[in-house]
C-alpha cells in the first residue's frame, strides 16, 4: 500500500481543523461508536457528546487509535483487518497485550515506537 493511500485513511477520519471525527472513524473501522469508545478506553459519552468530544484527552486518544491503525494498515491490507489486529493480536514484546490494551493503559507511545521499529526492519 502506498504512502498516499495510508494518508487517505487519516484524511478520511480527521477533519480540516485537525479534529478526529468519531462518526468518520467508526465508519472507516466498520464499528459502532460504542465499540470505538471501548477500543479507545473512552466512555460512550466521550465519543457522542460534542462537548466531551472536543476535550483534549478525548481527541488525543482517538488520534492515537487512528495513527496506530494507519501505521499497521500496509501490513494488514485493509482498515477492518488493521482494526481487528489492533483489538485482538497479542504482542509478545508487551507480555501478549494487544494494541487496544496498551492504548487503554496509556502506553500508546511505547506501541508507536515498537511499530516504528518493525517498519524499519526490527524484530517482533
Amino acid at each position: 500500500m502506498s504512502a498516499a493511500l495510508e494518508r487517505t485513511f487519516l484524511d478520511r477520519v480527521i477533519d480540516d481543523r485537525g479534529v478526529v471525527e468519531p462518526d468518520r472513524l467508526s465508519d472507516a473501522l466498520r464499528t459502532t461508536k460504542g465499540e470505538l469508545a471501548a477500543a479507545s478506553g473512552l466512555s460512550r459519552d466521550a465519543v457522542s457528546k460534542t462537548r466531551r468530544l472536543q476535550a483534549p484527552a478525548t481527541q488525543a486518544r482517538l488520534r492515537e487509535v487512528a495513527e496506530i491503525v494507519n501505521r499497521i494498515l500496509p501490513w494488514c491490507g485493509s482498515v477492518p483487518q488493521a482494526f481487528a489486529w489492533y483489538r485482538s493480536q497479542p504482542i509478545p514484546a508487551f507480555g501478549d497485550q494487544t494494541a487496544e490494551d496498551l492504548v487503554r493503559a496509556g502506553r500508546s507511545e511505547h506501541l508507536k515506537s515498537y511499530l516504528a521499529g518493525l517498519a524499519v526492519g526490527g524484530y517482533a
